[in-house]
């Protein structure tokens, strides 16, 4: 099996170097690139996997890189590549499929979204937001990691699952600062742009996860290329750490149609 070796780029991470497909993995808040690892182990070992870490975390410094620039940032470090993005993730790949296409070939979204349609929502969104910044940098990353696992989307996640030696390899500056550029409230609404997207969508939600069930079947009708929607029975939100063997198939599957 080829060795892992460093992203060097704009952003940290790593890289497992293929002759196959090259896909880009894209981790969720207070995840690093190394989240993904369970369901790399499962996909052929001739794919180009690329884990970069996001803007404030793992291997990445603290910026005050909203999802525009973290999008742009991925694109400068990884290039083109089939694109696969979960929640925080999903979203910046969201913004690299509309606003830099050349670069996305395929995109898959696992509990993502376009954004906050209604202004209120989106303001209540950027002070809850500050308010766990806030908690961040008081209370630590520890106590910090405990109360946000304990939330609802996350009820179905094992301990074991969550990984969190992994999300201990952040730093509470550098997930404050992420929460604060590229927020959900801070993000801009997309839905009025997915009309502009060319490259085929799947759209996967965990079947325990009502709220990003219905934003996905939302997304996908709206998609202007073709699109679908998987929902993975029995997980939550976090559907690659619950399953990853379903989700590795899905992505050989669809690496192996392209």
């Amino acid at each position: 099996m080829t060795d892992w070796v460093p992203i060097t780029g704009p952003l940290g991470g790593r890289r497992r170097p293929g002759s196959g497909p090259r896909l880009v993995l894209l981790h969720g808040f207070t995840q690093t690139g190394r989240s993904w690892q369970p369901v790399i182990d499962l996909l052929p070992d001739d794919i180009d996997v690329w884990c970069p870490d996001a803007p404030g975390h793992g291997d990445s410094r603290p910026t005050t890189a909203n999802l525009e620039t973290a999008a742009l940032l991925v694109v400068e470090t990884v290039g083109c590549a089939r694109w696969v993005g979960y929640s925080m993730g999903g979203r910046t790949a969201l913004r690299a499929a509309l606003d830099h296409p050349e670069a996305v070939e395929s995109l898959v979204l696992i509990g993502a979204t376009a954004g906050i349609d209604d202004p209120a929502e989106r303001a209540r969104r950027v002070r809850d937001d500050e308010a766990l910044a806030r908690s961040l940098e008081t209370d630590g990353i520890d106590h910090f990691l405990g109360e946000w696992l304990a939330g609802p989307l996350f009820a179905s996640l094992s301990t074991e699952a969550a990984n969190m030696e992994d999300r201990r390899r952040n730093e509470a500056a550098g997930l404050a600062a992420s929460l604060r550029s590229m927020g959900t409230g801070e993000q801009e609404p997309l839905w009025s742009r997915l009309h502009e997207g060319r490259c085929s969508l799947r759209f996967v939600a965990g079947g325990r996860d009502e709220k990003f069930t219905s934003i996905g079947e939302r997304l996908t009708a709206t998609w202007g290329g073709p699109s679908q929607m998987t929902i993975v029975p029995d997980v939550g939100h976090a559907v690659h750490l619950e399953s990853p063997g379903i989700v590795a198939s899905m992505l050989a599957s669809m690496l192996r149609d392209d």
